[in-house]
């Protein structure tokens, strides 16, 4: 046993370069394990940084300083976020408040059309069957009901917390884009001077991190904004909560529509009833989420992620159960930072392939 260790070992890290990645690459997932809460308006703030660093090397490139550069990019996103904070928040809480004020509506309702099916379908449902499930959904429906005011009270609480992010991660992204440079260089003087393995990782992975985090962006934008202009002319209740889900949802490959649907359809349900105009509801969702997955994504991304779907799904389950939403949101640039350094993880023949050359040259 304890050969085939050592073998493996010599096989896999014989090569300081090898080791001096895998050390790297635990060191910063033991550091956001650890200390992922107490340090989150920085992690926070070094995503948006490099988001946005993208706008500035975009100015840089038409000789306008970094520091100017700097400046116009952290105004444009400070707006930005207060047009969120004030514009959409509050319209957003509106239509959550209206939509909880009808929900026992829809529930009575619901239990009508259930106790209707026996009469209807009495060869594939029972009167008890339908009076268990009724017993089911309304027990599952008060246990909600004590999360969110769990969650509400939660949330007084955590005030404090938004007002301190809200202070910290503005001033914290202008920092990080304007001494880029400075702070590159200071965690390169940790690295030892032969790093080509770590730097080739790094360019496959900004590059396709890059592409896909920005892209994934724009994407939210324009789905959530044609859904909402769509879900308005079609007078659909609650239209920016529902479009503002849909948006979100392309954050979950495969999983993320299919589970929007189901509010979507609930709400065109209760408002027009199995009619016309909750065909061209779902007809139009379906229409958007087409475009989106056959002309949009290919569009944004091309070939900047190429993962296998299994993949996919698989990163998706395993980092949203590790960090929530913010795994299920960078669980796709994690799971291509581990293919990246599959890729140019130097294998047996090629070590032996580079100690030749180096004994020839």
């Amino acid at each position: 046993m304890i050969e085939m260790l050592r073998a493996w070992y010599q096989r896999h890290f014989s090569d300081p370069q090898v080791v001096t990645l895998a050390l790297f690459l635990i060191s910063g997932f033991a550091v956001v394990l650890l200390a992922g809460d107490i340090i989150a308006p920085v992690l926070a703030s070094i995503v948006i940084a490099y988001l946005l660093d993208g706008a500035v090397e975009l100015m840089r490139r038409l000789y306008i300083p970094r520091v100017v550069a700097t400046f116009v990019v952290s105004f444009i996103f400070l707006a930005f976020l207060i047009l969120m904070t004030f514009g959409l928040v509050p319209l957003l809480f509106q239509q959550v408040t209206e939509f909880f004020r009808e929900f026992p509506n829809m529930i009575s309702r619901g239990q009508q059309l259930l106790m209707q099916l026996p009469e209807h379908y009495p060869q594939f449902i029972s009167q008890t069957q339908v009076q268990d499930l009724i017993g089911v959904v309304r027990a599952e429906v008060a246990t909600f009901g004590q999360r969110v005011f769990t969650l509400s009270l939660a949330s007084v609480v955590g005030l404090f917390t938004v007002l301190v992010y809200a202070v910290l991660v503005p001033m914290l992204v202008f920092f990080f884009l304007k001494d880029k440079m400075r702070i590159m260089d200071w965690a390169a003087g940790f690295l030892p001077e032969d790093r080509r393995l770590s730097v080739e990782v790094w360019a496959e992975v900004n590059n396709k991190i890059a592409s896909y985090v920005r892209g994934k962006f724009a994407e939210i934008l324009i789905v959530w904004s044609v859904t909402y202009i769509t879900f308005v002319i079609l007078g659909l209740n609650y239209a920016m909560l529902l479009s503002f889900l849909v948006g979100i949802s392309v954050i979950i490959p495969y999983i993320g529509a299919a589970a929007v649907t189901l509010p979507v359809a609930f709400i065109a349900y209760f408002q027009w009833g199995f009619g016309s105009d909750f065909v061209y509801t779902l007809a139009a969702y379906g229409i958007i989420q087409f475009l989106d997955g056959n002309l949009l994504v290919p569009l944004l991304f091309s070939e900047a992620v190429n993962l296998h779907p299994i993949a996919t799904i698989t990163a998706v389950l395993v980092f949203g159960e590790y960090w929530g939403v913010w795994g299920v949101f960078f669980a796709i640039p994690l799971a291509t930072l581990i293919h990246a350094v599959i890729n140019v993880w130097p294998s047996r023949t090629q070590r032996v392939k580079d100690n030749q050359q180096d004994t020839l040259s």
